[in-house]
């Protein structure tokens, strides 16, 4: 998809493929992934969270995210695209559904920016169980 919702959906369907390459080629080389999730942390820069991906993809088993809906708006010279979506996966045993938004910049097909907003209290009690 040429849109930037679509390259933020391409990008988000990436992560059920597993491929940290797949998934760090739709990001910019400054990409900031901000998070702010009081248990999760931020990194800037492409290398970075390429660095970062595998044991991401390692800690979440079959994880997908659902998305609920999308918003687009143009910015010139970015366009941002906010998902509300559903992120399910099995981590340390237990099965999760966690609820979130992302908010992403694109410019020039890439995804500059991510800001993610989950709510870390439904992942800690949905995951005590394995603990």
């Amino acid at each position: 998809m040429s849109t930037a919702s679509g390259v933020v959906q391409e990008y988000l369907g990436a992560f059920v493929r597993g491929d940290p390459d797949e998934i760090a080629g739709f990001v910019a080389p400054g990409f900031n992934n901000e998070h702010l999730s009081s248990i999760a942390s931020s990194c800037v820069g492409r290398d970075e969270y390429r660095r970062r991906l595998p044991g991401f993809l390692a800690d979440f088993a079959g994880r997908s995210y659902e998305v609920q809906a999308v918003v687009e708006q143009a910015r010139w010279p970015l366009v941002d695209v906010v998902v509300r979506y559903c992120f399910r996966a099995t981590f340390a045993g237990s099965a999760i559904d966690i609820p979130g938004v992302m908010w992403f910049a694109v410019e020039d097909g890439l995804i500059s920016k991510r800001t993610d907003v989950w709510d870390s209290g439904i992942f800690l009690a949905q995951t005590a169980a394995s603990e």
